[in-house]
């Protein structure tokens, strides 16, 4: 990044930064949050904008589209969409309390309110009861002056009209009478879905016309952007001289140079520093570029600091292999990710990353040959000596752990290189010293383990990264303070033993997926002794029951490789982050 100061006469400042919007490149240093009444009320707005725009595209769902929905202007439109969204909300509240009334009223039959207050005059107070048929007595009958009003599900409906004025006693706990009746509640479920479905017919001519709203939103954040970039200014020369900060990717110098000079600006540059806390603009291939959304949701590197996305993104693409579990699945992610790509321009970029986790779907889970839940040499012919190639669940096991270990030497590696190459050889050597001791005692372990002999040098290479994790933890002058830190330093072990722990979880969720799909083809197989429609329920069953496998495996596939990434591997690498990301003033695009 190239660093920007730029010096401007105050009356010169909007067309200055107006001009900077239209170039589209340099990020003027400005607050992101409201800083006084009227950026509060513009953030406000726009947020009511993005809510208005987010419920029109739920109703658009919704509601059947219209073909023929005429044009609404701009002015007003935003009021207009809250109140008949607010309007909607209400409605179906309304519609669902009348329901619930509806079901309490219509087993008390038909009724009006003119028969309460008849009784009333004739200084009768009605008493209202539900008994269930076997505690209902026939004797009651007799006894007061009771009416059966309705007989439903097993249960009695009755009133008591009992003497005004005289105390009355029974025993059974009085129910709560219906205000008013079924007939009434259902003239009134009516009249509120006509109101709905009105409503509803509005929302929709709102929701075709969203872009006019859209655009509306685009003006006010870009009218903001600029408001906040004038405010983030420094004012000097008794307010008379703007003095603003800026930075833009230093590829593109004798673009901005070109710019300012012939706009006559007043400007220093000079190449960016850590301590002026540029913005981040990630430089990645097309394989990895894809990988920087999962990353963006930790946080950026700081400026000067290494993209650690171009070497996640590979163990990313495996790891979600290895829990997915299954080839099958793997396969049905690259047709979706592809037809994403190529289908929906808007989603390009997920598509991609949806096929290339499903190859890594296909990948990982070959090694035992895991296909919709059964095994290849299970249902394929296979040559004996072709089987054995498969892995078993222990091998499976031991190869999530390896796999694991060798993503945290990489990590110690990467971190021992970039601490050289910005801090010198000696600050990169203890981690250096880490991936030798990991290896050496991943060998050792194997070797007692599986009763092989290794050449007896990888001991003393064992020793050499114990003696630099001893002597280069710290840069301490001082031999002794030096020695002290490197033997506590050696506690870190236990974390490098918890962190392989983690690996496990790899082969836990792609056995756990394997054993889902299993299920799902033996009950399928269970189905098809059913007569006639067995074939039909079979088929019905693997796909319902894979479909559910497969968003349930690959929920966790996508987040557990990201916790090993984030805890795991950015520990390892020396990952601090920190950084913002690169936001140019610019305008904004038409939708």
């Amino acid at each position: 990044m190239t660093k920007y100061t730029f010096v401007v006469f105050h009356k010169e400042v909007d067309r200055f930064l107006k001009d900077l919007q239209s170039l589209g490149v340099v990020d003027i240093t400005r607050q992101h949050r409201a800083i006084d009444a009227h950026s509060k009320a513009c953030f406000e707005e726009i947020a009511r904008y993005q809510a208005v725009l987010k419920s029109l595209r739920t109703v658009k769902e919704e509601v059947q589209k219209m073909e023929d929905a005429p044009a609404v202007g701009k002015e007003n439109m935003l009021e207009t969409a809250e109140e008949e969204l607010s309007l909607r909300q209400e409605l179906k509240l309304a519609i669902a309390e009348a329901v619930r009334e509806l079901d309490d009223s219509r087993p008390w039959g038909e009724f009006t309110g003119d028969e309460t207050d008849q009784f009333r005059q004739l200084h009768l107070i009605p008493h209202f009861y539900v008994s269930s048929r076997k505690r209902f007595d026939p004797g009651w009958e007799k006894e007061y002056a009771l009416h059966i009003l309705n007989e439903e599900n097993d249960k009695i409906y009755f009133v008591i009209l009992a003497p005004e004025g005289e105390e009355f006693r029974f025993d059974l706990p009085e129910a709560k009478f219906p205000e008013r009746s079924a007939r009434a509640i259902e003239d009134s479920i009516r009249e509120l879905e006509e109101k709905s479905s009105a409503n509803d017919q509005k929302l929709l001519i709102l929701a075709e016309n969203s872009s006019k709203l859209q655009e509306r939103m685009d003006e006010l954040s870009s009218e903001l952007d600029l408001y906040m970039a004038r405010n983030g200014s420094r004012m000097q020369a008794e307010d008379t001289i703007a003095i603003f900060e800026g930075f833009a990717p230093a590829e593109i110098d004798s673009q901005v140079n070109e710019f300012l000079e012939k706009n006559n600006v007043y400007y220093f540059s000079e190449k960016a520093k850590t301590e002026d806390n540029p913005p981040i603009k990630l430089k990645n291939n097309f394989f990895t570029k894809l990988y920087e959304p999962i990353g963006e949701l930790y946080m950026l590197p700081r400026y000067g600091e290494l993209d650690l996305t171009p070497y996640f993104a590979p163990f990313y693409m495996l790891f979600f292999g290895l829990c997915l579990g299954d080839m099958g699945y793997g396969l049905v992610l690259l047709v979706a990710g592809l037809f994403v790509a190529f289908k929906m321009p808007k989603y390009k970029g997920y598509g991609k990353l949806i096929a290339w986790l499903g190859i890594g779907a296909i990948i990982m889970p070959a090694l035992s040959g895991t296909f919709f839940g059964a095994k290849l040499y299970e249902i394929l012919p296979m040559s004996e000596s072709l089987k054995s190639l498969f892995f078993s669940d222990m091998k499976m096991f031991w190869f999530a752990i390896i796999f694991g270990l060798v993503q945290i030497v990489f990590a110690r590696i990467l971190n021992a290189i970039y601490m050289i190459r910005t801090r010198g050889i000696q600050a990169g050597l203890h981690n250096i010293g880490w991936a030798i001791l990991i290896s050496w005692c991943a060998i050792a372990y194997a070797s007692m383990q599986m009763e092989f002999d290794y050449p007896s040098f990888i001991n003393y290479i064992g020793i050499a990264g114990s003696l630099l994790i001893l002597l280069f933890t710290s840069d301490n002058k001082n031999i002794f303070v030096r020695v002290f830190k490197g033997v506590t330093a050696f506690y870190d072990i236990t974390g490098v033993f918890g962190d392989m722990l983690s690996y496990i979880r790899l082969f836990g969720l792609g056995t756990a997926g394997g054993i889902l799909g299993m299920v799902v083809n033996s009950v399928a197989l269970q189905m098809s002794g059913i007569p006639y429609a067995g074939w039909f329920f079979t088929v019905l069953m693997l796909i319902v029951g894979h479909t559910a496998v497969l968003l349930l495996s690959a929920l966790g596939a996508f987040v557990h490789p990201m916790r090993l990434t984030f805890v795991e591997f950015y520990k390892n690498a020396g990952f601090e982050g920190g950084g913002r990301a690169y936001k140019p003033l610019t305008k904004q695009k038409e939708s």
